[in-house]
């Protein structure tokens, strides 16, 4: 026990050696010889508030947040950071569900607040808890779903604003600390590492890029402070995944600093994110993709359908086309691309460097703006799993090379992998199928993932099936 007490003190002293030689201890913590957080966060805590929102509901029964109506599927996100009370309404009634979360002060000049926008989603009336205790009523300046972000106003003075760090230079294992509002008790402070970068796919739909911390986060943390252990502002807490009811199992999530400083500058000028489109379809790079497509590159964004009327097309892009960089910012893989995309504008300039046919190349892009005219972006559909081409009906094209798709089942593997009836096969890993005899010869022999090209409304695309 006295070795183990030894060695979390050393692990302590040297957690605060590498953090920050300019933070001062306080003059308790001097005395014991123990190194402390106060002094940071006796600047930045003032900065982080506590959000109520209200809005009206139909009905007598309203849960909080430990209610048993709360869906499964919802607790790994602060969705229920709303906690619905019991206020004793009457059946018919129009009563008030109050509910709770937190925010971070970003300009102290403008009274500028940054929340979750799920915190403060369908709210009618939205309040500002301050750390002195001063409450205020905010306005709704823009909110964005797509990447949880919602910035808020309130008039006052004397306000402390934590200002941003730059989140690329983030690394995994750097000391962070959570600031919140969990359960609505009041503002608390954990503590932990950077976990992971870069994660996504909680929620398909949007534009993740999420920081991974340990710091514990609860219900009633969305929308707090991510902090470095100089005060600056790494993320904003935003979901967790939890296996207990939606306590900490020390797997949280923050959007991370840069993506919600990009989104606000958007939210202040619009209202919201005006996103431009750069009008293809794409799929992740992978060596052994690269390896099926006789690429001669490892990591990027392939693009497997370029839609038409799109930015891309009147760019020059191509199918098979592999995206390297868009405005000299590296793209490893399709998700990094769409995450780049979405924060820009419409009629926003963009230079992409891509590689085709192992030749390096650059095209200029415009974005253009969602007017539905055919123009969409989205990642490619998931690659199927094989032995055959099992609920595809396949035959001989009668007007050209190819193999002509009759039918295919709504549930079948081919049509998880995108192929509709209608299509034309015309080449199986970018080597060109002249019927389905030369088709079932070069199926037999591929192993692994197979690359489809197909002829869809006189159209090239890209299909990947596994």
């Amino acid at each position: 026990m006295k070795l183990h007490r030894y060695c979390n003190l050393a692990l302590m002293l040297v957690m605060a050696l590498g953090v920050n030689k300019s933070l001062a201890l306080s003059a308790a913590a001097v005395q014991q010889g123990l190194p402390s957080l106060a002094p940071m966060l006796e600047h930045v805590i003032p900065g982080v508030v506590s959000i109520r929102v209200s809005n009206s509901v139909e009905g007598p029964d309203l849960y909080s947040f430990n209610g048993d109506r709360i869906p499964d599927e919802l607790r790994r996100f602060f969705d229920f950071d709303l906690p619905q009370q019991r206020l004793g309404p009457q059946p018919g009634q129009r009563n008030r569900a109050i509910g709770a979360g937190s925010g971070v002060i970003v300009d102290a000049v403008k009274g500028y607040v940054i929340t979750n926008h799920h915190v403060i989603d369908d709210a009618e009336e939205i309040t500002v808890i301050l750390n002195d205790g001063r409450s205020l009523t905010a306005e709704l300046l823009g909110s964005d779903a797509g990447t949880d972000v919602a910035l808020l106003k309130i008039e006052a003075t004397n306000l402390t604003a934590i200002a941003f760090a730059d989140s690329d230079t983030v690394r995994i294992g750097d000391f962070v600390v959570a600031i919140g509002n969990p359960y609505g008790i009041g503002q608390t402070v954990t503590a932990g590492i950077v976990s992971a970068l870069g994660r996504a796919g909680l929620n398909n739909e949007n534009y993740e890029d999420y920081i991974q911390t340990d710091a514990a986060i609860n219900v009633g943390n969305s929308g707090g402070a991510l902090v470095d252990m100089e005060g600056l502002l790494v993320g904003i807490n935003s979901a967790i995944i939890s296996g207990n009811g939606g306590g900490s199992d020390g797997i949280g999530f923050a959007v991370p600093s840069n993506m919600v400083a990009t989104v606000m500058a958007h939210l202040e000028r619009d209202g919201e994110v005006r996103r431009g489109l750069l009008g293809v379809q794409i799929s992740n790079l992978t060596p052994q993709l690269a390896e099926t497509l006789k690429i001669d590159h490892q990591t990027g964004a392939l693009v497997t359908n370029v839609l038409p009327g799109g930015a891309a097309e009147q760019a020059g892009v191509e199918i098979y086309d592999v995206i390297t960089s868009i405005n000299g910012n590296p793209v490893a893989s399709g998700r990094e691309l769409r995450n780049a995309i979405g924060l820009l504008g419409v009629d926003q300039q963009v230079q992409l460097n891509l590689i085709r046919n192992g030749r390096e190349m650059q095209l200029a892009a415009t974005l253009i703006g969602n007017d539905r005219a055919s123009v969409a972006q989205s990642d490619a559909p998931r690659p199927a799993s094989r032995p055959d081409f099992n609920g595809a009906r396949l035959s001989d094209n009668p007007v050209a090379d190819g193999v002509a798709v009759a039918a295919v089942d709504p549930q079948s593997r081919a049509a998880a992998a995108g192929l509709r009836p209608g299509d034309v096969i015309i080449e199986v890993n970018r080597e060109a199928v002249e019927d389905l005899a030369d088709f079932n010869r070069r199926i037999v022999t591929s192993e692994g993932l197979i690359a489809l090209t197909v002829l869809r409304e006189e159209r090239r695309m890209l299909l990947i099936m596994s």
